[in-house]
């Protein structure tokens, strides 16, 4: 489940400045992949601060990078708890690409956001050292058809209080999936034999 994303710095940039009252300063980079690093946005003492981040950490008894944990269990896995009790993140970004397999191959779909001026509010966990790993949740009737993960995403608000407040944090984590999904979902040039990472 997305394992790439797309951040255009506007109208991004003025999109989080004007919703979230934080100066945010993303650079642009229409194909952000695994291990690069990207702008977030943390809290430290309920203050919204920038920082950049790298996509992906990898567990010593990891053999592979991981760039997606499931919501629904990161307050009880001994991997995640600790960063969803402190370090949870807000990762914007302007969309993001899944691939779906079909009889001619993998076809990939650029997912933007319904309201051209706006973006994406990812949850996502802070591991330390700077890297982080995006959420994903259940996916509702308009993205299962394309993926049975989809980003657990929130509105300006809820990124608010995913940030901030551990209590609504909590109550934040299987909400997803009970409202509407606001984007629209374009077909990009098929690819085959791609490689996601």
């Amino acid at each position: 489940m997305c394992g790439r994303l797309n951040i255009t710095d506007d109208p991004l940039a003025q999109w989080i400045s004007e919703s979230l009252g934080l100066e945010f300063h993303p650079s642009t980079n229409q194909d952000v992949r695994p291990t690069q690093s990207v702008a977030v946005i943390s809290s430290k003492q309920s203050q919204l601060l920038q920082q950049q981040m790298q996509w992906g950490v990898k567990p010593e008894w990891s053999k592979q990078l991981i760039i997606n944990a499931r919501s629904e269990t990161i307050d009880s896995k001994p991997t995640f708890r600790d960063a969803f009790n402190q370090h949870r993140i807000i990762v914007p970004c302007s969309g993001w690409y899944e691939w779906v397999t079909t009889e001619s191959g993998k076809q990939k779909f650029q997912f933007t956001p319904a309201n051209i001026s706006q973006g994406f509010l990812m949850a996502a966990l802070s591991m330390g050292n700077d890297e982080f790993v995006t959420l994903t949740t259940a996916p509702n009737d308009e993205y299962a058809s394309y993926h049975h993960r989809m980003p657990l995403l929130f509105n300006e608000k809820e990124a608010l209080q995913w940030v901030v407040d551990p209590e609504q944090a909590l109550k934040l984590i299987s909400k997803s999936t009970q409202v509407p999904f606001v984007a629209k979902a374009q077909p990009i040039e098929p690819m085959q034999n791609l490689s996601l990472f």
